[in-house]
């Protein structure tokens, strides 16, 4: 779930796996490169010491013992992750339409539960059924591989050791606290736990016990997932009776370069410049600040979003998960499905998106990793190149802008 920047989200949702990375080696002595040539026992052993001097028992950790060995599948697993490369309509399509009478259901089955969490936290419960849905289908999938085993190998490993250090140590506390014992955590492969994909950091710092029998268990207690989700969302920033995303329709023509997730204006500018709701009633005239999102461009659909919505972010940094998950709460929350926009907009493969962030780079612009993937520094970069060729700058990559980069 949560993302990676924060130390909260470890693979995201299955659905963004896709064609295979060539693999440089899976056994355990290629994470001895980045351990000073320790083997997985030695790395272990001084492991184990330094959960000691931060408090983890020599109980606990005997009874973690077991899980503690590496997992060459683990780790092909994890080179195997491919790019996701869906349009949001794509993904919202496939992901929200066949969940839609589900997390209905799921929403009148636990109408009291969601009332008061909602009183406790102010997160209302189509924006917690949403990710309920999205990252487990209702807690169905939540993964069947030992978490222990997959964050000792994934620390081993040389590709993100720091990051699935802690986690480990997380995991430790988390049996220290008495929540789980070593053989209940069961998750997914990169060591997200329970029904709304906690990574054991965010359990271990969030988890609370919503069923109240004084445990908190969010593999096998649905209450305690959807407290802690929301708990979780609460304390990164939701703001209680706010809205969070509303479809709009926007004009033919608009000052595109103020479609921006970073740029933000009332409600009232909006009207003025012609955005209206999706059915074409005017847009309140109020000072709500908001910011028009264009998850594919300004041909495809257009939102206006909250505050709230940058807390979905923070759950998932991807901008068509994130737009996903919140559209689908919308829509449980009784909102009508999402037009198509005015166009048909390209969806560049993952190879033509890595060439554009090549062409980007090699112009001067920062683009992160060249990875094929169109993250926020991507769409940055991607806004200034159409700012500077003089095109609608909405901050959707095209063919157009590679072709004007490369000088075709």
């Amino acid at each position: 779930m949560m993302r990676q920047a924060k130390g909260l989200l470890l693979s995201g949702l299955v659905a963004f796996a896709a064609a295979s990375l060539p693999l440089s080696g899976a056994s355990a002595q290629s994470g001895a490169r980045c351990h000073g040539g320790a083997s997985f026992q030695q790395w272990l052993d001084g492991f184990r010491r330094e959960a000691a001097a931060q408090g983890i028992s020599a109980a606990t950790f005997a009874a973690a013992a077991p899980y503690l060995t590496f997992d060459p599948g683990i780790i092909r697993k994890d080179r195997g992750q491919g790019v996701f490369q869906q349009s949001f309509l794509q993904f919202s399509d496939r992901m929200v339409n066949q969940r839609l009478a589900a997390g209905a259901a799921r929403i009148r089955q636990n109408a009291a539960l969601l009332q008061r969490i909602e009183q406790q936290y102010g997160v209302p419960g189509p924006a917690i059924v949403a990710f309920w849905g999205l990252e487990t289908d209702f807690g169905a999938n939540s993964g069947n591989l030992p978490v222990l085993r997959s964050l000792a190998t994934l620390a081993y490993d040389c590709r993100r050791p720091a990051m699935f250090h802690e986690e480990l140590l997380s995991a430790l506390r988390i049996i220290e606290r008495g929540d789980l014992a070593p053989s209940q955590m069961v998750g997914a492969w990169a060591g997200e736990i329970g029904q709304t994909q906690f990574s054991p950091t965010a359990y271990y710092k969030y988890a609370v016990d919503g069923d109240r029998d004084g445990r908190r268990d969010l593999i096998r207690s649905s209450a305690d997932a959807l407290a802690s989700s929301a708990n979780l969302l609460a304390k990164e920033g939701w703001r209680r009776g706010e809205p969070w995303l509303t479809e709009v329709r926007v004009p033919a023509e608009l000052p595109w370069d103020q479609a921006d997730l970073a740029i933000k204006h009332p409600r009232a500018q909006w009207a003025r410049w012609g955005v209206t709701l999706a059915n074409g009633s005017p847009l309140p005239a109020d000072n709500m600040p908001a910011s028009l999102v264009l998850p594919m461009g300004r041909l495809g659909p257009a939102f206006l979003a909250y505050n709230n919505f940058s807390v979905f972010l923070e759950w998932n940094e991807s901008l068509v998960y994130s737009t996903t998950a919140a559209y689908y709460a919308t829509r449980l929350a009784g909102a009508g499905p999402v037009h198509r926009g005015r166009g048909q907009p390209q969806v560049l493969t993952s190879a033509q998106v890595a060439e554009l962030q090549r062409l980007l780079a090699r112009s001067g612009a920062e683009v992160g990793k060249i990875d094929g993937k169109v993250g926020a520094q991507t769409r940055k970069a991607v806004k200034a190149a159409q700012m500077k060729f003089g095109l609608p700058a909405d901050s959707y990559p095209s063919v157009e802008l590679i072709a004007r980069l490369s000088g075709r």
